[in-house]
């Protein structure tokens, strides 16, 4: 009979290919690992990993890929009983892009340390697409994104539609002089974009054409407040989603709507059949109440 810590103990040391980092990964000692595997090898009559240097063996290959399938669905199953018993205690694991968690997030996860004291959240900062993974895989019990499409096993409820805006001060200079060549720009104009490993950096590039821009050039940034900052500093033109400068009280620089863009939805996902607890349709409800008050201010 296979034991539940050793395939754990088993998928952490594939995953970090090395006995010390998966130890401190498991809070065990080293030797605790070697004997997991010890027992799992013995237990299977397979062995399962070569030491030097590090590498599955075949067996180790198709025992990884059933081992990570069953933990998965294991913590999918206790995630599903802590909502029927309404879970008044535990983490509640919530993954979500930067920019959402700070703009909607703060205020309803403060309204659910006050009503739900007993429950940890652990927030994951992450991208939507990342976020999306954490979801699937049950590593996360809810996920906040941006442009999700309906997959399986992903369910996608959309909280807000969103619009997109150009911050800074110089869009309809370099739009002028894109109508008319002759006149001549004193630099190259800059757009301040997102990375491209962010989904919202795909939507933004096949709508950038319809800015009617002479050449530019994209400065890359890790972070909505980032694009923010530039803009703000002079450094080119920012295309950022409306509701990212709705509490922008002070800004310097001038803000463009950007109608012809695309519309995108900021919505949450779950796994598709998963159970929601009292306390994670209560944090929606928070939520959706956040983005109401941000719309009307």
């Amino acid at each position: 009979m296979l034991e539940l810590n050793w395939l754990k103990t088993f998928v952490t040391l594939a995953q970090y290919q090395h006995f010390g980092k998966a130890a401190a990964a498991l809070h065990m000692t080293q030797p605790n690992v070697s004997l997991h595997i010890k027992q799992l090898e013995n237990n299977t009559r397979v062995k399962l990993i070569e030491r030097n240097p590090f590498h599955l063996t075949q067996a180790g290959e198709r025992l990884l890929l059933t081992s990570q399938e069953t933990l998965m669905e294991l913590q999918i199953c206790q995630g599903d009983l802590n909502a029927i018993n309404d879970l008044s205690q535990g983490t509640l694991t919530i993954a979500a892009s930067d920019i959402i968690s700070r703009l909607l997030l703060i205020s309803p996860f403060q309204l659910f340390k006050t009503q739900f004291p007993g429950i940890d959240f652990s927030l994951l900062n992450t991208t939507s697409s990342q976020a999306s993974e954490l979801v699937k895989s049950a590593q996360a019990d809810l996920g906040f994104v941006i442009a999700q499409k309906e997959s399986q096993p992903l369910h996608f409820t959309e909280l807000q539609q969103i619009r997109w805006c150009a911050l800074g001060d110089n869009l309809a200079l370099w739009q002028n002089a894109k109508q008319q060549p002759e006149r001549e720009l004193e630099s190259e104009p800059t757009l301040i974009l997102l990375g491209h490993d962010t989904r919202t950096r795909d939507l933004l590039d096949s709508a950038l054409s319809s800015l009617d821009l002479p050449q530019y050039r994209i400065m890359e940034v890790g972070s909505v407040d980032a694009q923010i900052d530039w803009a703000e500093a002079g450094f080119g033109v920012a295309i950022v989603p409306d509701f990212s400068i709705s509490s922008k009280r002070n800004l310097k620089t001038q803000v463009t709507p950007l109608p012809e863009f695309p519309t995108t939805s900021l919505g949450y996902i779950v796994r598709q059949n998963q159970i929601l607890s009292k306390a994670i349709k209560q944090l929606l409800k928070w939520v959706d109440e956040e983005i109401i008050r941000s719309q009307n201010r």
